[in-house]
């Protein structure tokens, strides 16, 4: 029979992380992180990873692991995941995958596909054309190098568009064509139980907001001008998390205080409402879908079997 594996996915700021830590005393279970900025060291005021008293409650995995100078993208934390998840099993205890980033969750349960590593230069020279195009232009240059897969994905994804013309230029090979191979499978010996949130859209809102100001408030100005310091490339994912190049920006001295949290607010909301548009379109097999705040649902009145 296989293991079970529980995964906690919906928008930001849905109350995913204080469920999961509730179901941990009811199936003898472990937290791994499945949030692609809850992943950095020096990100932990904004991408409000677990705090001390969390830690306490409950053994974390996989949260601020990596540094920001690191390229880290989708297949090395499929692999490290999956390393935790055959720990746990080992242990005797239930893996509780916890996070929003619906490209980690859907490509650990469905598999990635066998491209081969793009090199740091190739990643570096999208980065340069893109600048150089912009946007739309770059949006339609990439069209017309594999229109298949830019169908797929929308106008202000960047880094798939990146993606997709850096694997063409370093293998002559479409990614489209690359994603008609088999794919590489992590964990199809496991049985995915899966808890989706999907939150009344405006509370979800409110909740960003008062958040946002939260993190200001205990010191996520300080963490990010400690960041800025460290003169990381500008391209790298940590840099453009949300509200990196907004303080960055209120640094500069080129919108006030004021104008930066909004700022911060603004593009949160647009990344729930995307990450709602995602999950309510996925075609993973949903175990409960909650229509409700993840803190306000008794744990111990849901049925997990």
């Amino acid at each position: 029979m296989k293991k079970n594996i529980f995964i906690i996915c919906g928008p930001t700021a849905s109350g995913k992380s204080r469920f999961a830590l509730n179901l941990t005393n009811k199936i003898n279970g472990e937290i791994i992180n499945a949030d692609s900025m809850q992943i950095y060291k020096e990100l932990k005021i904004l991408s409000a990873r677990p705090d001390a008293s969390d830690l306490k409650k409950a053994k974390h995995h996989l949260y601020g692991y990596v540094k920001g100078k690191q390229r880290y993208n989708v297949e090395k934390w499929c692999k490290d995941a999956t390393k935790e998840i055959n720990l746990l099993s080992k242990k005797n205890k239930t893996p509780i995958l916890v996070g929003g980033t619906g490209l980690y969750i859907d490509t650990l349960i469905n598999g990635i596909s066998p491209i081969p590593s793009i090199p740091e230069y190739m990643k570096k020279e999208s980065s340069k054309l893109f600048e150089k195009f912009g946007n739309e232009k770059f949006y339609e240059y990439v069209k017309k190098i594999d229109e298949r897969s830019v169908k797929l994905i929308s106008k202000n994804d960047i880094q798939r568009l990146k993606r997709i013309w850096e694997v063409f230029e370093y293998t002559n090979k479409k990614f489209s064509s690359w994603k008609k191979n088999n794919n590489k499978k992590f964990i199809d010996t496991y049985n995915c139980k899966i808890i989706l949130f999907l939150p009344e859209r405006k509370e979800n809102y409110k909740r960003v907001n008062k958040r946002t100001i939260s993190m200001i408030e205990k010191g996520a100005l300080n963490e990010i001008k400690n960041l800025l310091e460290l003169n990381y490339n500008k391209n790298l994912p940590i840099m453009r998390a949300h509200g990196v190049p907004e303080i960055s920006s209120y640094f500069a001295k080129k919108i006030s205080l004021d104008e930066c949290i909004s700022k911060i607010q603004s593009v949160t909301r647009h990344y729930v409402k995307r990450q709602n548009t995602w999950w309510r379109s996925s075609k993973l097999q949903i175990l409960h879908k909650f229509y409700e705040f993840a803190d306000e649902i008794d744990v111990k009145s849901a049925n997990f079997d």
